[in-house]
């Protein structure tokens, strides 16, 4: 099969020419990190602190907390929700998510005793199926988890309508989406908080890193605890947590109140995160003209479906999906690019309760999940990047092409 195709090698190993993520690191992030070094302070600071503040003022939220990964970031917004002094959580309250969506979404959920309901998506968005979200929620919901999933916003206007009178807190995973927005507001700031990531293949990268926005001050204290060993030492002398500290600094600083985690970033995070906020609103807008790209190209395929853009999307990656009734299987398709130098991968988990852990949760399937056993099975995406694809477009419309489309 492989005659057929174009192939680039280097003494017949392939080349990795529309790789999934790319470095956008430069000589700044470089002159960053070299001053940390040479401060000789490594543990969490200033320099977190600073990009703290510049990552809530970028967003529109009123308090930033940064973590260690965006998986933290969600551990972190599940925990808080039990430690607020009213309308706490419970185990065995109930929490409704999206069938897709990456693990770390939803082990936070599994690990506090929450009892989960899965429910489909959209084929088109890939977010929430909206009519089945109605459908699904009940007298017994607590929590919705909203997912903007590859950088494409849910319809909050429909969600929010859904909730409305409600005893039930909105969350955002927002670790696919930093710098999406829907009508004029910026994607994980619509519910109580909002998580987002800095891994090395999202939007900005602190090499590891995660962010938990909020407006709500007692959320924001209890974040401040929960990061560093449930202490009060990062707390302020007026606290929502303890209510005043006392004055005597040398017990005061190991003086523990919840039962926390140790999930602080470095000075060496926070200080590539301060380069890296400067060239967000630039690599969002590349991302947008790529996207319009792929969507003139990919739009009217016979064989491919792509993702419909909810409001303005931050296009994490570019999703192609194999249409019903097309003849087409996911496999070749997948071998062939991959052979061409091109990188693919499911799209996020594909249907999450497909996989063994979930045999751990306490869980139920709300109706079917179609659509995102069709994404499962059908689905995959490639990259995008903060520089232009023209032509790594153009080489993967013309290899898909020789499927037929």
């Amino acid at each position: 099969m492989n005659g057929q195709y174009e192939i680039d090698t280097i003494g017949g190993i392939s080349l990795i020419n529309y790789p999934l993520a790319s470095s956008t690191w430069d000589d700044n992030e470089i002159t960053a990190m070299k001053q940390v070094i040479d401060s000789g302070n490594f543990t969490m600071g200033v320099k977190v602190s600073e990009f703290e503040m510049a990552f809530a003022e970028h967003v529109g939220s009123r308090y930033c907390v940064m973590v260690n990964s965006g998986s933290s970031a969600n551990l972190l917004a599940t925990a808080c929700l039990f430690y607020r002094s009213a309308n706490r959580l419970l185990q065995g309250d109930e929490v409704i998510v999206p069938a897709v969506s990456w693990s770390t979404t939803y082990y936070p959920l599994y690990q506090y005793g929450l009892n989960i309901k899965f429910v489909d998506i959209d084929l088109r968005t890939l977010n929430y199926d909206l009519n089945a979200l109605g459908r699904a929620v009940t007298d017994k919901t607590r929590v919705i988890v909203a997912v903007n999933l590859l950088g494409n916003p849910n319809e909050f206007s429909k969600i929010v309508k859904i909730i409305n009178g409600k005893n039930i807190v909105l969350l955002e995973d927002n670790c696919e989406s930093m710098g999406a927005v829907y009508n004029g507001k910026q994607t994980g700031t619509f519910g109580e908080m909002g998580t987002f990531s800095t891994f090395f293949s999202h939007h900005i990268s602190t090499m590891e890193g995660g962010m938990i926005v909020t407006d709500n001050e007692e959320l924001y204290h209890i974040l401040l605890s929960l990061r560093a060993h449930g202490w009060t030492r990062n707390l302020p002398a007026k606290n929502h947590v303890t209510g005043n500290k006392s004055e005597n600094n040398f017990e005061e600083s190991w003086r523990f109140v919840l039962p926390g985690y140790n999930v602080r970033p470095t000075e060496l995070n926070g200080a590539i995160g301060l380069e890296q906020i400067k060239k967000l609103p630039n690599f969002i807008k590349v991302r947008r003209e790529n996207a319009l790209i792929f969507q003139e190209t990919f739009g009217n395929n016979q064989n491919f479906s792509i993702q419909r853009e909810t409001g303005d999307s931050s296009w994490f990656g570019f999703a192609l999906i194999i249409k019903s009734g097309s003849p087409l299987q996911r496999n070749p398709v997948v071998d062939v690019l991959l052979q061409n130098g091109i990188e693919c991968r499911p799209i996020v988990g594909g249907n999450f309760v497909k996989n063994p852990v979930i045999k751990w949760f306490k869980y139920e399937i709300f109706e079917t999940l179609d659509n995102s056993e069709r994404i499962d099975k059908f689905g995959f995406f490639v990259g995008n990047h903060h520089f232009n694809l023209s032509n790594q477009i153009k080489k993967l419309h013309k290899i898909l092409q020789l499927f037929g489309g």
